[in-house]
């Protein structure tokens, strides 16, 4: 027995999450290749391992409940001075985010966990890093937009090394072939065409 890290997100897909993960670390934060670009549903939680298969009926339970939706990412805000943190916004598609994010720690499930601070769903570009690189970032993506149709979320485990990999995706309406949740390359995997 023991316990592993999982957190629950909605990934952005490609050319976006790769694009977007590459300019955060571009503006210097360390995090950047071990994250594959999200909008989190569920923060990192300690659970224990012998939970899973208790998680991943809840999570199935709460995917085939969902439906499709548009996602519309658009300009810069942060959480600062509060948590040094800069994001894109999440300008349509929030509110479907809401209600799944309030489904997965729903009190009659196994992912049952109070929130830091009020749920706000966004896309993070940089994190815990200097305010002159934040500063950067906040400019230098006030103009991002990007949009798509949301048709999944996944769980997610960090592993020792800090790294988040996708252990299962849940389809909307209950198909969870887990085939289509982006996985995201190194610079040295990427194809001339998609630099930014």
């Amino acid at each position: 027995m023991g316990t592993v890290t999982l957190g629950v997100s909605i990934a952005v897909p490609e050319p976006y999450g790769s694009l977007i993960q590459e300019r955060r670390a571009g503006f210097g934060d360390p995090a950047a290749h071990g994250i594959p670009t999200h909008v989190t549903l569920l923060p990192p939680t300690e659970v224990d391992d012998s939970a899973l298969p208790a998680i991943e009926a809840h999570l199935a339970s709460v995917a085939s409940a969902g439906r499709p939706f548009p996602m519309r990412l658009s300009g810069t805000g942060t959480f600062r001075p509060l948590s040094p943190v800069v994001f894109i916004q999440v300008v349509e598609g929030a509110a479907a985010c809401t209600w799944l994010q309030k489904r997965v720690r729903d009190s009659s499930g196994p992912l049952v966990r109070e929130l830091q601070f009020p749920y706000h769903p966004h896309v993070t570009v940089a994190h815990g890093i200097a305010e002159e690189a934040m500063d950067r970032a906040y400019e230098e993506l006030s103009e991002y937009a990007a949009a798509w149709s949301c048709t999944s979320f996944a769980l997610y485990e960090q592993g020792a090394d800090g790294v988040w990999r996708k252990l299962h995706e849940y389809m909307f309406g209950g198909d969870d072939d887990g085939s289509d949740v982006p996985c995201q390359i190194t610079p040295a995997d990427r194809p001339a065409s998609l630099s930014p």
